[in-house]
């Protein structure tokens, strides 16, 4: 007796993507890529989507932050079934729901098709905080800073930051070896300020894209011309060179936040 087989069409579920911004504490993690070992943002919360889709969805960041790199406005994209499009907010709450304590999601946005999260992105901003006072030595402070424990001459940091904005090749202030297509940069803005407890410095930067520690080779490199460790025009010089093997250390990546990815308005679902 023949069997009898029947094909089985199985609906597929419609998708719809969303964007969640994140805030994370980058102490735990080896940075937000996935690694072979490790502790990473994007496991983690990967895991948390694939108990919520009941299948593997993977996530994708809008920036790649080192190990020990900090985020309070990353942006992950990932799809959901259609059925998290009705109520966003509750899309929230699950995630924070099952996301460990060092994660946190502050916002979840219904996309529209088209979108990326990291090649969407017009402007991604990083904020770097440096502690001045013996303070910023305590446990509870220097896990988030640089705790440089002198005070750096904030004219010098001021008139090397206004050399950063523009359009650069940024190849001498970058990591070697970094898989990139080019090493230009539109640098928007780029400016320090004295903490408001007068506690030191923080550094606030704002460009099209950044390459691998491009942000903690330029601070460490003003640190050392705002210290008299080397004269200003290096970083004019810096900002010519075919290779970083001038450039001062880069800046310890606890000191590091991503603050912002900024999007087009109508990107959003509902603009």
């Amino acid at each position: 007796m023949l069997g009898v087989f029947r094909r089985i069409y199985l609906t597929p579920v419609p998708n719809r993507r969303f964007l969640a911004v994140l805030h994370y504490d980058g102490g735990g993690f080896v940075g937000w890529q996935r690694q072979p070992a490790g502790r990473t943002v994007q496991a983690e919360l990967e895991a948390v989507l694939e108990r919520l889709a009941g299948r593997r969805t993977p996530a994708v960041g809008a920036g790649r932050t080192d190990s020990g790199v900090h985020a309070l406005g990353q942006g992950a994209g990932f799809a959901l079934p259609e059925r998290w499009s009705a109520e966003p907010e509750g899309l929230r709450r699950a995630l924070n729901a099952l996301l460990p304590r060092d994660i946190w999601a502050e916002r979840v946005h219904v996309m529209r098709t088209g979108f990326h999260p990291r090649r969407s992105a017009t402007a991604r901003r990083y904020r770097y905080v440096i502690g001045s006072d013996d303070a910023a030595r305590s446990p509870f402070r220097r896990r988030y800073e640089w705790a440089l424990g002198r005070a750096p001459d904030l004219d010098r940091l001021h008139d090397a930051a206004g050399l950063l904005v523009g359009e650069h090749d940024f190849r001498g202030l970058c990591a070697a070896g970094a898989v990139t297509p080019h090493h230009r940069c539109r640098v928007a803005l780029a400016e320090w300020a004295p903490r408001a407890d007068g506690t030191g410095v923080t550094f606030t930067i704002e460009g099209d894209r950044f390459l691998h520690r491009m942000v903690r080779f330029c601070v460490g490199t003003m640190v050392d011309i705002a210290l008299a460790r080397r004269p200003p025009e290096d970083l004019s010089r810096l900002l010519t060179a075919s290779d970083n093997r001038a450039a001062s250390p880069p800046a310890p990546p606890h000191g590091l936040y991503l603050v912002a990815v900024r999007y087009p308005p109508d990107l959003y679902a509902g603009a």
